[in-house]
C-alpha cells in the first residue's frame, strides 16, 4: 500500500486530495445529519411525561417468555413505536406518560404483580408473592409518596443527550479542516453511545448486603419483611424484578459460611452477613417484562455506532495513500 502511494502520479494525488476535500466538506456533514436524526429518535424513547406529544393512551398486550419457567404478560399504555428510524417519530406514551407492566409467573404462580413505569421511574408497584413454605400470600406495594428511579435509564438518556450535543456543535456551517478532527468527533460520539448501550445491557453486580442496604427496601408499605430482599434492574430491553427469600443460619450450623460476592442474580444457597445475623438465600423468584421502546433505543445505538465506524474507516482509507499523515 505504501509502495503504491509513493508511485502515485501528481494527477492521481490531485484526484485523491479533491475526493478527500469532498469527503470533509460534504459527506461528513451528511453523515452527521443522519446521526442526529437517529439519535433524536432514540432520545424520544426516553422522553419524560409532559415533555413530548400527548395522545390518547393505547393498550398493547404482550405474552412473553423469560428465563427458566417464568412467563410474563405485559400491558403497555402507550402507542406502538416505529421499528425503523426513517419512519415517523414515536407518539407520546399517552396523556399519563405511563407504562403498566404486568408480570406473572405462569407455571407456579409464585409471583404476580404490576409495575408502573413513568419515564425513568417506577411510580407504582403491586406485587403478590406466594411463600413456598406455607403458601401464605404476601402483598408488596410501593408507598404512595415514593418513586424508584431507574438509574440505568436515566444514565442512558444523559449519554444520548451528550452525543446529540457533540453533533449539534458541528452543524453544516462548520468546516472540517482535517480528517483527524472528524476522527476525534466520532470517537467522542461513539464513547457516549457505547456508555448509553452498556448502561442498559450491563446491570450492576451487587452483593446481597448492598441489595439489603438499598433504598428500594424502604419503598414498600407495609415495610418489607426482614426475610425478603427485592431488586429491580434493566437488562437489555427488559425490566427485571427479583425477590430473594432468606432464612437465618443458626450459630451452631455446620454449614461452611462463605459470603457471596457481587452478582446480577444470586442463586439459592448464597450467604451473607447482615447486622449480627448470618443469612442464606432459600428461594429466588425472578420475573421480567420486555419494554419495546428500550429495544428501539438499543437498535438506534447500534445503527449509530455503525455509521460512526463507517465514517472513521473512510477517513482512514485516505491516509493509507500517503506515506505521511496529511490529516
Amino acid at each position: 500500500m505504501m509502495a503504491t502511494a509513493m508511485a502515485a502520479t501528481g494527477a492521481e494525488r490531485a484526484v485523491l486530495e479533491e475526493e478527500f476535500r469532498w469527503l470533509l466538506h460534504s459527506e461528513v456533514h451528511a453523515v452527521l445529519k443522519q446521526l442526529q436524526d437517529i439519535l433524536k429518535e432514540a432520545s424520544l424513547r426516553f422522553t419524560l411525561p409532559g415533555s413530548g406529544t400527548e395522545s390518547p393512551a393505547k393498550q398493547e398486550n404482550f405474552i412473553l417468555g423469560s428465563c427458566g419457567e417464568v412467563g410474563v404478560q405485559c400491558i403497555l399504555d402507550q402507542p406502538a413505536v416505529s421499528q425503523q428510524w426513517e419512519e415517523q417519530p414515536m407518539a407520546g406514551r399517552g396523556a399519563s406518560g405511563r407504562s403498566r407492566l404486568t408480570l406473572t409467573c405462569c407455571s407456579t404462580d409464585q409471583v404476580k404483580g404490576v409495575l408502573t413505569l413513568q419515564g425513568d421511574a417506577l411510580s407504582q408497584a403491586d406485587v403478590n408473592l406466594k411463600m413456598p413454605r406455607n403458601n401464605q400470600l404476601l402483598h408488596l406495594a410501593f408507598r404512595e409518596d415514593k418513586q424508584w428511579k431507574l438509574q440505568q435509564i436515566q444514565d442512558a438518556r444523559n449519554h444520548v443527550s451528550q452525543a446529540i450535543y457533540l453533533l449539534a456543535h458541528r452543524d453544516e456551517s462548520y468546516q472540517f479542516k482535517t480528517g483527524a478532527e472528524v476522527l476525534k468527533l466520532m470517537d467522542a460520539v461513539m464513547l457516549q453511545l457505547t456508555r448509553a448501550r452498556n448502561r442498559l445491557t450491563t446491570p450492576a453486580t451487587l452483593t446481597l448486603p448492598e441489595i439489603a442496604a438499598s433504598g428500594l427496601t424502604r419503598m414498600f408499605a407495609p415495610t418489607l419483611p426482614s426475610d425478603l430482599l427485592v431488586n429491580v434492574y434493566i437488562n437489555l430491553n427488559k425490566l427485571c424484578l427479583t425477590v430473594y427469600q432468606l432464612h437465618a443460619l443458626q450459630p451452631n450450623s455446620t454449614k461452611n459460611f462463605r459470603p457471596a460476592g457481587g452478582a446480577v442474580l444470586h442463586s439459592p444457597g448464597a450467604m451473607f452477613e447482615w447486622g449480627s445475623q448470618r443469612l442464606e438465600v432459600s428461594h429466588v423468584h425472578k420475573v421480567e417484562c420486555v419494554i419495546p421502546w428500550l429495544n428501539d433505543a438499543l437498535v438506534y445505538f447500534t445503527v449509530s455506532l455503525q455509521l460512526c465506524q463507517q465514517l472513521k474507516d473512510k477517513i482512514s482509507v485516505f491516509s493509507s495513500y500517503w506515506s505521511y499523515r496529511p490529516f
